[in-house]
Parts: structure tokens; C-alpha cells; sequence
């Protein structure tokens, strides 16, 4: 679609956030780069090459789906034309120290008949009510509060207060692992759903209780990527490059120019000047607090936006031979003991006991394991801002002495540069000091706090997973909506204005002051 009264937007950053915003504004008409500093798109949704091909070490299923049908939708298109999504009726399989197993299935009554057989008929029904109560949380602050664009507290004690068996989940300290230990007798499937809070970087023991919501969306559907989630990144840059989107990945921002309190201009780190009416930051919302964007663009996000920081994670991406016990797509090895795995991120160490999951990404529905199959191993970390990354060898030991108890072994063992610390991840994205999920969650107003698409700086959005609302492939991909849907609307409100000029004066001669890249 050509791009109307020759509007153009500047989109930094190529994770979903992003990906997602330069889709919908080329639909919308605008004519718009995607700049990404890596080869890649994705951001963190990445993979690592190995003998069996590219294995994911990032995110590893996809939830919430009509997101991405929506996405796609919106842009004259369908996700299914783009890339094949396979359901998992198996949702995970949990192991604990002691060899007892638990497998939670898409289909709820397979999931409450497994919990029987696992713990009894008093844990069915504590996991039967527990399992309503999620669903009436995500019911209750889907629309107001990841669906908008903006939360309003006033609008989610609405919601709450039409429904009041969720008020005691809603008072001020009110834990998640609290609300747990009060719902379930059964203290393993307290652990197993407080793992939940880790979905978006966060200690059972400091998030709020509704973020119990995550199980509903996990229970609704996951579904697996076929060919690796990588695949899915690489179809919404299709999907934006159909739309007349100019991808420069390899390119990365270096400043956004701020003129009179509007951004004008992205500089690029080849030294090119792309002028813009609108530009949508979609990296760690840190990156602007810390002015590496430039001091102009420093006043767009408050330290308290970003601040504490989430977790991180040690992520290992390999191809192996497995022996021991029986892998699912997802297997999750829990630590004996939940308090002192938190206890220590919390302190800036990683965990001496830590609850390991596993994704499997040649098992799962339909699919029968190669003799070398792909596994990703995720170890929760504490960001930088709390202590230093633990190093390969150390991490190494702790995670697969931490499997070979359980009885799993892999032939051969990862190479080195399989490994991913959080000071890997802070040196792929900057200034996010290793933090994977941009703020933490921890507290009842953390929701509240991340910033919203529309920055004091006019013509700066944000989109990603740092921005509202949160982190997660599906939130990240709201984010672009709600990005897109803000430029949107300033776009008509200044629509009385002269279009010969972009906003602050610059001419629309020419959309950079270098050549571009052919494309």
C-alpha cells in the first residue's frame, strides 16, 4: 500500500513489539523502516545453530493465538497462510526431586483426572476451583487492562467489584504463593502454579496474586511453531514487508533526534539521518532512561517505569541424545524447595536447587524424536542490577549435576557457546542489564507502572515487551497494537495541519540526508 501525504514512521527494534507496529502502520498507509541492530528478527525470540539444525533459545510456544490472528487479520492477511501453528494437548509434564509426575493436558477434565491420580479428590477440587478463579481473573482484566491501551485502576476495581470472589485477591500484599498456600492442601501444585510468576520475570513470594490469571491463558491453548517459534517472527516480517515496510536488520539506532520537544529523525549506527513523523521504540524502554538514544529522548520514560528489574535467566540451546526419563514438548524438573530457589535471586545469586524447564522442540503432537534432537534449558537468574552472572562452567555443573540426579543425561554435553547468562542477554539488548521481562511484576500497582505507548515526547511510541502491557510473545504483540493505534490517533487529530512539513518544521524533501540501501 502506498504510503499517503508521504507519512513516514521509524520503527527501532524487530522483536514482536515492533514487528507488530510496522505491520499495522504500513496498512494504515504510512511508509515505514524497521531498523534492528541484530541479523535477525524476533528480538528475543531467537534460535543458536546446532547439528540438527536451529534450535529456539528463546520463547517456546505460542498462547493467546487470536492475538496473531488478529494481527494478521487486520493486515488483509492469514496466520495460517504464513506459518503453521501445531496445538499441544499436552500442555507440560512436571517432575519432582522425589521421581513423582504430573502431566496438565488442554483438555480440562484430563488435567483435573490427572491431579486426582495424583494427589487425590481433594486436590482435583482445589485444582478445579483454583482453575475457575484464573479464568474469572483473565475474564475480569483482559479488556481493561491488557486489551487498552492505557490501564486505568479505575476501570479494573469495576471489573473487580462485578465480581467479588475475586476481591481478596485483589488486597495490597496479597501474594501469589499467598493465595496459593491458602487454595491448594497439596503443597506441590501451590509450587507448580506459582511458577507462573517466573512467565513474566517474577518471585511467587513478591507478585501479586492475579497474575494466577497466566494459568487460564496457558489453559486455553498452546501451540507449538513448526519449523521453531523463529519461524514465527520471520512470518510477521514477511507479513510487514508484503505491506511495503523497508527492513534493515544489521542497522541499529544510534540517536533519535529530539527538536523542540518532538522527535524528527532516527541516526543510524552507518551514519544515516531518517527523518520521521512518527517513531516507535520498540527495545527495553531502559535504553531511553539511560540516554542511549541520546539526552532528547532520555525525558520519554521515567527510571520508575523500568525499575526494579525483572529476572533473567541462564538459557542453554543444543542438540544432544537424551537418556532417562520420558521428555514432553515442555518438562519442568522442580527444586525441592521453592522459598530457597527465590530466596536466592532475590539476593543476586542463582539458585543452588533450581526448578529447570525443558523444551523438547522435535517432541510433541504428531512428531516422532530424531536420534539428535534440539533442547532448550531455562535456569532463572537474577538480572545484573543484583549480582554478577555466574560463569559457563559453574552454571554448567549446577544445571546438568541438577538433571543427572533426576536420572537425565545428554550425549554429548553442550558445547561451549550453547549457554546464554544474563550477561549475554544484557549485551544483546541493551541497558535491560540481563532482565528478559523489562520491569518486575512484584507489587499489586507493578501493572501500573511499565510505560504506556505514547511518551511525553511527542512523535516517540513505544512497543515491546518492556512496554504495556508486559511481557510474553502475546503481550509484546498488543503492544504493537497499541502503539500503532496511538500514532493512529494523533495522526487525525493533527490531520488540520499542513502536510508539507513534517511536525517541527524539517522538509519532506527527502526521507534521509543519505543514500539508502537498495531494497
Amino acid at each position: 500500500m502506498a504510503a499517503r501525504h508521504g507519512e513516514r514512521a521509524v520503527v527501532i527494534g524487530a522483536g514482536m513489539g515492533g514487528l507488530a507496529a510496522a505491520a499495522r502502520l504500513a496498512r494504515a498507509g504510512l511508509a515505514v523502516t524497521l531498523l534492528d541492530r541484530h541479523p535477525w528478527p524476533g528480538g528475543k525470540m531467537r534460535c543458536l545453530p546446532s547439528p540438527a539444525g536451529p534450535v529456539d533459545a528463546g520463547p517456546t510456544v505460542v498462547t493467546m493465538k487470536p492475538v496473531f490472528e488478529a494481527l494478521f487479520a487486520d493486515c488483509g492477511a492469514r496466520l495460517d497462510d504464513h506459518v503453521t501453528l501445531v496445538p499441544e494437548p499436552l500442555l507440560a509434564r512436571h517432575y519432582w526431586p522425589d521421581g513423582a509426575r504430573l502431566d496438565l493436558f488442554a483438555e480440562p477434565e484430563a488435567s483435573a483426572a490427572a491431579v486426582r491420580a495424583f494427589a487425590g479428590a481433594r486436590a482435583e477440587a482445589d485444582f478445579r476451583a483454583f482453575s475457575d478463579t484464573a479464568r474469572r481473573l483473565f475474564e475480569a482484566f483482559d479488556a481493561p487492562m491488557m486489551q487498552a491501551a492505557r490501564p486505568r485502576p479505575v476501570r479494573l476495581a469495576l471489573a473487580a467489584a462485578l465480581r467479588p470472589r475475586l476481591w481478596p485477591l485483589l488486597l495490597p500484599g496479597r501474594t501469589l504463593a499467598g493465595a496459593l498456600a491458602r487454595r491448594f492442601a497439596e503443597p506441590r501444585l501451590a509450587q507448580l502454579f506459582g511458577r507462573y510468576a517466573t512467565y513474566v520475570g517474577g518471585s511467587p513470594f513478591l507478585s501479586p496474586a492475579v497474575l494466577g490469571l497466566i494459568w487460564h491463558s496457558e489453559a486455553r491453548g498452546v501451540w507449538r511453531v513448526e519449523g521453531g517459534m523463529h519461524r514465527l517472527a520471520a512470518a510477521m516480517l514477511a507479513l510487514a514487508e508484503g505491506l511495503g515496510v523497508t527492513a534493515e536488520l544489521g542497522t541499529a539506532a544510534a540517536q533519535i533526534e529530539v527538536r523542540g520537544g518532538r522527535a524528527v529523525a532516527v541516526h543510524t549506527s552507518d551514519g544515516r539521518r531518517l527523518l520521521a513523523h512518527r517513531i516507535v521504540f520498540a527495545g527495553d524502554p531502559r535504553a531511553l532512561a539511560e540516554g542511549l538514544l541520546g539526552q532528547g529522548a532520555r525525558g520519554a520514560v521515567h527510571r520508575r517505569a523500568t525499575e526494579p528489574r525483572s529476572h533473567s535467566a541462564y538459557v542453554w540451546a543444543f542438540a544432544a541424545t537424551p537418556a532417562g526419563p520420558e521428555l514432553a514438548h515442555h518438562t519442568v524438573f522442580f527444586g525441592a524447595e521453592p522459598r530457597t530457589e527465590f530466596d536466592a535471586l532475590a539476593a543476586g545469586r542463582p539458585p543452588d536447587d533450581p526448578t529447570l524447564y525443558l523444551c523438547a522442540g522435535d517432541r510433541g503432537a504428531g512428531l516422532t524424536p530424531p536420534p539428535v534432537e534440539r533442547f532448550e534449558i531455562i535456569m532463572n537468574g537474577p538480572p545484573l542490577t543484583l549480582g554478577a552472572a555466574e560463569e559457563e562452567a559453574p552454571c554448567r555443573t549446577r544445571v546438568f549435576r541438577t538433571l543427572a540426579a533426576r536420572g537425565l543425561s545428554f550425549a554429548p554435553e553442550p558445547p561451549a557457546g550453547a549457554l546464554t547468562t544474563p550477561a549475554g542477554f544484557a549485551a544483546l539488548f541493551p541497558a535491560s542489564a540481563g532482565s528478559l521481562y523489562g520491569r518486575s511484576p512484584h507489587g499489586l500497582t507493578a501493572a501500573f507502572a511499565r510505560p504506556t505507548a505514547r511518551t511525553p515526547v511527542a512523535g516517540l511510541y513505544l512497543a515491546g515487551g518492556g512496554a504495556h502491557p508486559g511481557a510474553g510473545i502475546p503481550m509484546a504483540t498488543l503492544s504493537g497494537r497499541h502503539a500503532a493505534e496511538a500514532i493512529m490517533r494523533d495522526r487525525a487529530s493533527t490531520s488540520r495541519f499542513r502536510r508539507t512539513a513534517t511536525p517541527g518544521g524539517i522538509s519532506t524533501g527527502s526521507p534521509t540526508t543519505a543514500p539508502a540501501r537498495s531494497r
